[in-house]
């Protein structure tokens, strides 16, 4: 195997705004650090990473709340827009001076990075043939800010600077990166060559990106700066996915008004993706299971959206860059209101719809489970400001200490608040708002290094929402204060009655906002009712809990006039009214039928009325209600109204999906009166099988999208019907094998692989549990006949699929469920073996995820598998996110109850993994804890012997220590005397033999970079209290070597010496990976002691910095003399100095482990 490492070399242009600058922090993880050069000076040097380990000194201490305070002070003490890093570079004191002169330091860092488990992902095929050949290729990930990864840089979205960027790559390679590719240089043995890169416009370090890979190249057609790149032999479907790209340009450019922001776009096509779509500036990192051809009708939609997205993000989140974590959402909010936008105009309102009630729904489910859901969390102040989200197992104060649903629910949240905004605002002011902030951003990002100027690139909330009232002139405040500054959604009950005296509709709304995740609403709420006479909206003022509201009713009942009805649209219809209350003229009721408000609504009224709401409202998402509500009420009359839409041609196709399984529901309830043949089958029979010979089913043709999705549909839900036996109907079972085996795609110009798979999918919906006769054991002789057809079924098209794969091999999916649910249902011994070779490295993902959902399943179903277990054979990040998401989702035990996998090992091993296992990928540790806190809860888990008495006093006083940030801000005076602070102009250029370059660019000052005081850990003396320093990026450089040299490893990547591979891996996760056990890894002059980091305030750290530079025998008079020049200082600092030094010294953050040697004298 090759060894996967880079070599490189990066060079920061600062200009320091202060003077005496003295100290540098970067951040820096992973990579091996050589040397540091200060303008050509050497530069002394620190590395600390805190959060390599998290809880030091095998603490006993197992719990959860432990844990999560520790975690998010170990990535306090280390973030960027805190003024914090990694890597603490100490300025050589004779350039000190030059801060006055206000002269440029460049700081040159030369670094390595061998077999990267995080931030750069290689993708090795194990075949024959040379690394193109194979199509080995390379390309950056990572979660958030997680550029700190791959190489030494301020890892701040605030942070901006211009980039030249240089990679050497092996010639039968490309290496593609953000900015514009300026030349291409081969080196003399014409065996590698230099691509360099500069992009002007001033940009994160935490939105630069890199892949590296023979890859295929398409240029746009109609837009010639915009560049494909795949993997080899993939071009015709690149082709054809990308065909449509253009137009969603057009789109973003006409309705913000502004040309998009960069001079080129690349998208590029990997393999084994972290996630599907990552952008970085100017170009975006796709999935290579995106692709599809002309042929594949469902990955489509699927896959214009991830453009569209992708896109979108390019505006808003790329070129416009955020302040603070702070301000994440208006970012993500914008770019996925535009990006609803892409999805009205392209696939229509009812999708746009269907969307937005869909994103709802999860939202509040997700918040009334889980309590809220904060976009704009503020911190400092009382106690309760440090922690405004108690609910949760994990603090919200840093993107990396979030669990994935959160922030999925966080992005879903932001774009649903942005739709309330333009609800108030309109949506033209709306896009003069983000119009407003494009072109003073495009304004700024043409300066040169006047980083002044670029502040204009970054986006806060304050600047938002004054921004929103000088263009609209309204105030949003209320709103914001609602649903942005608190968590939470409001849930709705409501209910009528119809007054027939004074023709008045008495509607009682209640609200619950005492259970978790919910919140108490007063303001106007939309109600609409459908009369007789036509469709009324009207206003209400909510406000008290429970509150009756009359409205008077336009129409009089009327008994036998045939008059037609007008809708909301203004279409009129004939209604057969013989089914309503005669003596009210109402036909149904909606509460907030435009989604005004982030809500949950239960609404009562008659059957009937569902009906009719089924029936006519022209809105998918009143239709969508009413099939919910329908299952409710199992009638002749609601089995006829969905009927009648599933005919309706015209009717929003996923509507009609959500009618066959409602109807399915129904009929089961119906078992007894139910009349004619199954549910649908009559139907289907006319829509799509032959006229002459009904049980025979037409060749496929899926030019009709609406009848192709119906087809696929309606089969899934005849096989969830029972009869009274509560069996599959056996006329059902036949029918649906029938249509599997007269399955004709011949004359289709589209693949049917998905409708197979759903065919399969039927078979295994249509599988009821096993009865057993005792004690007889199950073997494939004695099965049951249905069942035996069945299995025979999904056996032969499980051996198809290996000769004949379909797309996405969706079919090998859905057979890998039905066999699960074959052995769930006692009909074949249950047995995880299959699902474990389906599961191993090399199969396609999807096959991957199906096979060990199963092996998930069965661990909780059999107790037997250890959960982690599962986890160790896959190298792919995503594989293991999924892995670690699925035990969270169906664990094999929880903490209520008693089972024999929750053992002193188990827990052992999933703390090993949060602690020190999942360092090098902030989502998987975030995955690690949620599994933790599925399984064990907050407090200690159960199944761990008591700790002796003793060590319980010794808890709780080390409780009442443990600081759980560790915070710099004590009090305003002291920040001021303890912190200075620095922005920074960084610029990177790059130049290496097999190198990555990364260019030009000035910061604004965003945040203010806070340095070490008086008292940090390399002794320097500190400028005079109150001055602020700042230091601003302008050029980086960067090269990185890629090594092809053949090394006897463990194979890494094949799946077939798994043993070793969890052997070598359980090894890896034994060792400890405190800095300071690792003198290798850093680099002279430093010997590395573990030094408290966080906060620099400890007595003993004192003097630590001479004892790093040998400076032993000055050691004394240097103590003397510091202690002259900052008498004035001590004043102050002397108590918050002491109070510090018990809270910090054992802290975990602190990056000092109990047995790491003493740093005082």
């Amino acid at each position: 195997m090759c060894s996967l490492s880079h070599l490189g070399f990066v060079e920061l242009t600062i200009f320091p705004t202060v003077v005496n600058l003295n100290r540098i922090k970067l951040n820096s993880k992973q990579c091996r650090i050589y040397r540091v050069r200060v303008n050509d000076l050497e530069a002394p040097f620190i590395y600390n990473d805190p959060t390599l380990e998290v809880c030091h000194h095998e603490s006993k201490q197992r719990n959860l709340n432990y844990f999560s305070s520790a975690y998010t002070a170990a990535v306090s003490a280390v973030d960027p827009d805190a003024g914090h890093g990694e890597l603490v570079i100490k300025v050589p004191s004779e350039l000190w001076k030059q801060g006055d002169e206000m002269n440029v330091l460049k700081v040159y860092i030369e670094f390595s990075l061998d077999q990267p488990k995080g931030g750069l992902h290689f993708v090795v095929p194990d075949v024959e043939g040379s690394m193109a050949e194979r199509g080995a290729h390379v390309f950056s990930f990572g979660y958030q800010n997680s550029t700190r990864f791959w190489f030494p840089c301020v890892d701040s979205y605030s942070e901006l600077c211009t980039w030249k960027l240089e990679f050497t790559v092996d010639a039968s390679m490309v290496a593609v990166s953000c900015g514009d590719l300026v030349e291409t240089v081969y080196t003399h043995d014409m065996r590698k060559k230099t691509f360099h890169y500069v992009l002007p416009i001033p940009t994160a370090a935490s939105n630069i990106s890199l892949s590296v890979g023979p890859f295929e190249i398409l240029v746009e057609p109609y837009m010639h700066e915009v560049t494909h790149f795949c993997l080899p032999q993939l071009l015709p479907l690149l082709k054809h996915s990308m065909s449509y790209l253009h137009e969603i340009f057009e789109f973003y450019e006409e309705i913000l008004t502004c040309r998009y922001p960069y001079s080129c776009f690349k998208t590029v096509f990997v393999d084994e993706a972290y996630v599907q779509v990552s952008s970085y500036a100017s170009m975006s990192i796709f999935s290579t299971n995106l692709l599809h051809s002309a042929m594949i009708i469902d990955q489509t939609p699927l896959t214009r959206q991830c453009l569209a997205q992708a896109l979108a993000q390019q505006f808003f989140g790329c070129f416009i860059s955020r302040m603070s974590w702070a301000d994440e959402w208006v970012l993500k909010g914008i770019s996925g209101y535009i990006y609803g936008l892409y999805l009205k105009k392209t696939f229509g309102v009812n999708q746009y719809r269907h969307w937005i009630k869909e994103e709802l729904d999860k939202m509040v489910e997700y918040e009334l489970k889980m309590g809220g859901v904060l976009l704009h969390p503020t911190f400092g102040g009382g106690k309760d400001k440090d922690n405004p989200t108690p609910h949760l197992h994990f603090s919200i104060k840093h993107p990396h200490t979030l669990s994935w649903k959160y922030y999925k629910m966080f992005q879903c949240k932001a774009h649903l608040v942005m739709r309330l905004i333009e609800n108030r605002i309109s949506m033209e002011f709306m896009l003069q708002v983000f119009n407003k902030l494009l072109s003073l951003a495009s304004t700024a990002s043409s300066q040169k290094y006047q980083s002044h100027m670029w502040s204009q690139m970054l986006v806060s909330t304050h600047s938002f929402l004054k921004s929103i009232s000088n263009v609209s002139g309204k105030d949003i405040g209320p709103l914001i204060k609602q649903w942005v500054d608190q968590s939470a959604v409001v849930k709705f009950f409501g209910s009528f009655a119809f007054n027939r005296k004074r023709n008045v509709l008495e509607l009682e709304i209640r609200q619950d906002y005492t259970s978790s995740g919910t919140q108490k609403y007063v303001g106007p709420i939309k109600v609409t009712v459908q009369e007789l006479d036509g469709s009324f909206n009207h206003t209400l003022q909510i406000e008290e809990n429970s509150l009756k509201h009359d409205i008077p009713c336009h129409s009089k009942s009327r008994r036998n006039k045939k008059k037609k009805i007008p809708l909301m649209n203004g279409e009129e219809v004939d209604m057969d009214l013989s089914a309503m209350d005669a003596d009210s003229p109402l036909l149904w009721i909606r509460i907030d039928p435009d989604m005004s408000i982030l809500r949950k609504v239960e609404f009562e009224q008659a059957d009937f009325m569902w009906q009719y709401q089924l029936r006519y409202e022209r809105d998918v998402v009143a239709q969508e209600e009413s099939i919910l509500a329908l299952e409710k009420f199992p009638t002749p009359a609601s089995r006829l109204a969905l009927t009648d839409i599933l005919e309706q041609d015209q009717c929003f196709y996923k509507v009609r999906q959500g009618a066959c399984f409602c109807l399915a529901k129904i009929a089961n309830s119906m078992m007894s009166t139910w009349t004619g043949p199954p549910a649908m089958k009559s139907l289907f029979t006319r829509m799509f099988c032959c006229k002459s010979c009904p049980n025979i089913v037409k060749t496929n043709t899926f030019i009709s999208f609406q009848s192709y999705f119906l087809q696929k549909t309606m089969p899934v839900a005849m096989a969830q019907l029972r009869d009274i036996q509560n069996l599959c109907p056996k006329d059902v079972l036949n029918f649906i094998l029938d249509l599997i085996k007269y399955n004709d795609n011949r004359k289709n110009k589209f693949s049917d692989n998905y409708y197979r798979a759903e065919l399969i999918d039927a078979l295994t919906n249509s599988l009821t549990p096993a009865i057993s006769i005792s004690n007889e054991v199950r073997t494939v002789d004695n099965l049951n006949g249905d069942v035996r057809l069945i299995l025979e079924e999904i056996t032969r098209s499980l051996n198809m699929e290996k000769l004949l794969p379909s797309y996405r091999n969706t079919i090998t999916v859905s057979c890998l469920r039905a066999i699960r649910m074959l052995q769930k249902n006692g009909h074949i011994p249950s047995d995880p073996s299959l699902f474990k070779s389906y599961a191993e490295y090399g199969h396609f993902v999807d096959v991957r995820v199906a096979a060990l959902e199963a092996v998930v399943d069965y661990t909780r179903g059999m107790h037997r598998t250890s959960p982690s277990e599962v986890s160790r054979t896959h190298p792919i990040p995503y594989v293991v996110h999924k892995i670690l998401s699925m035990l969270g989702k169906n664990p094999p035990f929880t903490k209520a109850a008693e089972s024999p996998l929750c053992n002193e090992a188990l827990v052992d091993q999933l703390w090993k993994l949060m602690n020190s296992g999942t360092s090098h990928d902030w989502r998987l540790r975030c995955d690690a804890v949620n599994l933790y806190y599925t399984l064990f809860g907050l407090t200690r888990p159960s199944c761990l012997p008591l700790p002796e008495l003793g060590l319980v006093l010794n808890l709780k006083e080390k409780k009442a220590v443990l600081n759980p940030t560790i915070k710099p801000e004590q009090g305003p005076d002291t920040t001021e005397m303890t912190g200075i602070t620095m922005g920074g102009l960084i610029t990177m250029e790059t130049v290496s033999s097999v190198s990555m370059s990364s260019g030009v660019a000035p910061p604004p000052q965003g945040l203010k970079r806070k340095l070490d005081s008086v008292v940090g850990p390399l002794g320097s003396s500190s400028p005079e209290p109150g001055q602020v320093l700042q230091e601003e990026d302008t050029s980086k450089k960067f090269k990185i070597r890629f090594n092809t040299v053949e090394e006897d490893e463990i194979d890494m990547e094949s799946p077939h010496d798994s043993q070793a591979f969890i052997h070598h891996h359980l090894n890896i996760l034994e060792r400890p990976s405190t800095p300071g056990q690792h003198p290798a890894v850093l680099s002279l002059p430093v010997t590395p002691l573990p030094s408290s980091f966080g906060k620099e305030s400890t007595s003993s750290s004192k003097h630590s910095g001479d004892h790093h530079h040998h400076h032993h025998h000055h050691e004394h008079k240097k103590k003397k003399k510091k202690k002259h020049k900052h008498k004035h200082k001590h004043k102050h600092e002397s108590k918050d100095k002491e109070r510090d030094s018990h809270a910090f010294s054992n802290s975990p953050a602190s990056g000092r482990s109990a047995r790491s040697p003493s740093m005082s004298d």
